[in-house]
C-alpha cells in the first residue's frame, strides 16, 4: 500500500469534516443573513444523513460499475459544488439543497474508502485514516472563529473550505489509477467454522447502530448532562465535551498500532467492555467527577472501534461482500447517529437530563451483547488473536 495514498486518505478524511463542523458555527450567523430562526437548523440535519445513508448504502454497487479512483475524483468535485452551494446561497431552500448534494457527496467518499481501507489498510493506517476526521472537526470552527472575528462574511469561510476541497480533488484526478494499482492485503484467516455472510451483516450493522448511538449521544447531549443533571458551569462542561473530542482524536492515534500488536480481537473486547464501564459510571449516583472520568473513557475506548470493524468486514461475510457490507454497515452507522441521539432527546422532554446516563448505559450493554454475538465462531466472526 503506497504511503501516498494512505495520505490522500487521511487528508480526505480531514476535507470531510471541514463543512460538518463549519455549519454549526457558522450557522448563528448564516441564520441572520438569510433570515431565519437559529432552529431552522434542526431542518437541515435529515437532509445531509439522508443523503449520506442512501449513497453509503448504494457505495459497493458504484465501485461495481466504476473504479474507485474515478468514484472519489466524482464525489470529491461534487462536494466541492455543494460548498460553493453554501457560499453563495440565498436562501434556505438552496441551503438545503446544498446539505442534500454535500451528504450524497460525503457518504460516497466514506464508504468507498472505507471499503478500500479495510482491504488494503493495516490496523495502524485506518485508524489513522479516522482519527483525521476529528482534525478536520478542530479545523473547521477554527477558519469560521477567524473569519467572523474579523467581521468578514460568513460566507468566506466556505470559500476557503471550497478551495480545499477543490485541491483534493485535483489529488484525487491525479491519482485516479494509483488506487487500482494498490494490491489488496491477504490477512490471516481465524481457525474454526467459516462465517455466516448474512448474520455477520446484520450483526455487524447492529453494533455499528448502537456504537455510534453511544458516541454521537455524548456528543449532542454530554454538555447537558453535565450541566443540567450535575450543575458542573458552563465553561468546564465545554471544556469536558471538547476533551472527549480530544481523547477520542488521540486514541484513535495510538490504539491501532496496539491492534496490531496484540491483535484486533483483543482490543475490540477491551473496548466494548470500556464503553460499558464508561456509561455505567455515567449513569451511576455520585460526584460529577464520575461522570466526567466515565464520559472520557468512553471516549477512550470508542476511539478505536469504527475502523476495526471496517477493518475485519471480509472475515464477517466474505471477500466477495465486503464492498456491499462496508456500505450498508457506514449507513446503518449514520443513522443511528440521528436516531438514537434523537430518541434520548424524546426521553429528556418526557422526563429530565438525569435520563442521558442510564439511557446511554442501556445501548452500550446491548451493543456489548450484539459483539458478544458476532465474535462467536461461524457467526460473522472477528480474528480473537491475530495482529489487524
Amino acid at each position: 500500500m503506497s504511503a501516498s495514498l494512505l495520505v490522500l486518505s487521511c487528508l480526505a478524511y480531514v476535507s470531510m469534516a471541514l463543512p460538518d463542523s463549519v455549519l454549526g458555527v457558522a450557522w448563528p450567523a448564516m441564520s441572520v443573513s438569510l433570515d431565519q430562526p437559529v432552529g431552522a437548523l434542526g431542518l437541515l440535519l435529515p437532509f445531509g444523513v439522508g443523503g449520506a445513508v442512501l449513497s453509503s448504502a448504494l457505495t459497493g454497487r458504484l465501485l461495481g460499475r466504476m473504479a474507485l479512483g474515478r468514484l472519489l475524483s466524482i464525489s470529491t468535485w461534487l462536494s466541492v459544488l455543494a460548498v460553493v452551494g453554501y457560499a453563495v446561497a440565498p436562501s434556505l431552500w438552496a441551503v438545503l439543497l446544498a446539505t442534500t448534494l454535500l451528504g450524497l457527496a460525503s457518504g460516497a467518499i466514506d464508504g468507498a474508502l472505507n471499503a478500500y481501507a479495510a482491504s488494503r489498510f493495516g490496523a495502524r493506517q485506518i485508524t489513522w485514516m479516522h482519527a483525521s476526521y476529528g482534525l478536520g472537526s478542530v479545523l473547521g470552527p477554527a477558519v469560521v472563529t477567524v473569519v467572523i472575528s474579523a467581521e468578514l462574511s460568513w460566507r468566506l469561510a466556505y470559500v476557503l473550505v471550497a478551495g480545499a476541497q477543490a485541491a483534493l480533488g485535483c489529488a484525487f484526478l491525479l491519482n485516479t489509477r494509483r488506487w487500482a494499482a494498490a494490491k489488496p492485503r491477504v490477512p490471516e484467516r481465524p481457525q474454526g467454522p467459516a462465517p455466516r455472510p448474512g448474520r455477520g451483516l446484520v450483526l455487524g450493522s447492529t453494533v455499528f447502530m448502537l456504537q455510534m448511538g453511544v458516541e454521537g449521544g455524548i456528543g449532542l447531549w454530554g454538555y447537558l448532562y453535565l450541566t443540567s443533571a450535575h450543575d458542573l458551569p458552563a465553561d468546564v462542561a465545554g471544556l469536558v465535551v471538547s476533551g472527549y473530542w480530544a481523547v477520542m482524536f488521540l486514541g484513535r492515534l495510538g490504539l491501532g498500532q496496539l491492534a496490531e500488536q496484540v491483535g484486533v480481537g483483543p482490543v475490540l473486547a477491551a473496548s466494548m467492555a470500556g464503553i460499558v464501564a464508561g456509561t455505567g459510571a455515567m449513569a451511576a449516583p455520585g460526584p460529577v467527577a464520575l461522570a466526567v472520568g466515565g464520559m472520557l473513557l468512553v471516549a477512550l475506548a470508542s476511539a478505536p472501534v469504527f475502523p476495526l470493524l471496517i477493518l475485519t468486514t471480509s472475515d464477517r461475510v466474505g471477500p466477495a461482500r465486503a464492498d456491499r457490507a462496508v456500505g450498508v454497515q457506514m449507513a446503518a452507522a449514520q443513522g443511528s447517529n440521528v436516531l438514537l441521539p434523537g430518541a434520548i432527546g424524546l426521553l429528556i422532554e418526557r422526563f429530565d437530563a438525569g435520563v442521558i446516563g442510564p439511557s446511554l448505559l442501556a445501548v452500550a450493554v446491548a451493543m456489548a451483547a450484539a459483539y458478544a454475538l458476532l465474535a462467536r465462531p461461524g457467526t460473522g466472526r472477528v480474528p480473537a488473536g491475530e495482529p489487524g
